[in-house]
């Protein structure tokens, strides 16, 4: 039985990764989130590791030393990195996108240095880029602000360790579960809350000018597993995308489309500082293709289907998205 723990296994991005490698035969997971940092008397070095899930560790908090007995105690022969944060204080985005993954690395090099090491990092990484131009992992990474910068630290620690790890350099990611603080996530809250009051109802968005290269979630998590999984040495960076530069107003025209919105999305502000600091991205996914064999399989459709599909209150049918107006959306 191949052992696979998984942190923030209750993420956005961590639940699907969970999920998918639960599907697997002979494969046992071990679901961690935060919670009350893990001790040894948590977990007593004679638990059958198999036995072990739903473990309550928080990067942000455990000392080295505990994390290296959990570690010790669970045997696990690969672990998938997918706890982040995006919108929080520089201090909470260093102690997580940063002193986690710090963390993480002295613990396993300490417990199970032959373990596979998954680290999902961000396409915040790279920062600007000229329009046009696909993004490679050998790219400059010029991150704008402290959540690139800490994300950033985290995949530099990752990548130059001596563990065997590798770094999925995730992009936008999209789909079912899209939490209420990215833009689809807001944009399915303000959908459902004005979608009672048909032609009359009105959304106001910010800027929907930016460039954005999407990637479906699910398929995020097939990257993850394939990397989990796989055989041999992986390249140490990996960017995980659709491969395309899409128009963030596609966002709301899927979603608009997906709901029957009858009303208007109006544009009422400049949008977030991050898309005027990157106006346009597409990410170059060959390397993932010749070391995975992935490829991403969801279209944006689809994944803006499913994510409104999941929860919509009322039953109506999928029309033209007419009624957007130009402009529009904060960067997700």
């Amino acid at each position: 039985m191949r052992r696979i723990l998984c942190l923030g296994s209750t993420g956005f991005l961590g639940a699907h990764v969970a999920g998918q490698l639960r599907a697997l035969p002979g494969v046992r997971v071990l679901g961690a989130g935060r919670s009350t940092p893990v001790s040894p008397p948590a977990l007593p070095s004679d638990s059958p590791p198999a036995l072990v899930d739903g473990l309550p560790i928080d990067l942000t908090t455990i000392s080295v030393d505990a994390l290296t007995e959990a570690l010790r105690a669970l045997g696990p022969h690969a672990v998938v990195n997918c706890v982040g944060s995006v919108g929080n204080s520089p201090l909470r985005l260093a102690e997580v996108n940063t002193r986690g993954p710090a963390v993480l690395c002295e613990a396993l090099r300490r417990a199970a240095p032959t373990a596979r090491l998954v680290h999902l990092g961000s396409a915040g990484e790279y920062g600007a880029t000229a329009p046009g131009r696909s993004i490679d992992e050998s790219a400059p990474t010029r991150p704008p602000g402290a959540y690139g910068a800490t994300k950033l630290a985290g995949t530099l620690i990752v990548a130059q360790s001596a563990l065997d790890a590798t770094v999925l350099r995730v992009f936008n990611p999209i789909g079912p579960g899209s939490p209420g603080a990215s833009l689809p996530g807001r944009f399915v809250a303000e959908l459902r809350r004005v979608l009672p009051e048909g032609a009359e109802g009105v959304i106001r968005v910010g800027d929907l000018s930016a460039y954005r290269d999407y990637v479906d979630v699910r398929d995020v998590a097939r990257a993850a597993v394939l990397a989990a999984m796989a055989p041999g040495p992986l390249p140490r960076i990996l960017n995980i995308a659709g491969g395309g530069a899409t128009p963030v107003r596609a966002i709301a025209d899927g979603l608009v489309a997906a709901s029957g919105f009858r009303g208007r999305v109006e544009e009422s502000g400049a949008g977030s500082h991050r898309s005027a600091a990157v106006s346009w991205q597409r990410a170059d996914i060959s390397a993932a293709a010749a070391a995975l064999g992935w490829r991403p399989q969801f279209s944006l459709a689809q994944s803006l289907a499913d994510l409104w599909n999941e929860g919509a209150p009322v039953a109506v049918p999928p029309r033209a998205p007419s009624g957007v107006t130009a402009g529009v959306t904060a960067a997700p």
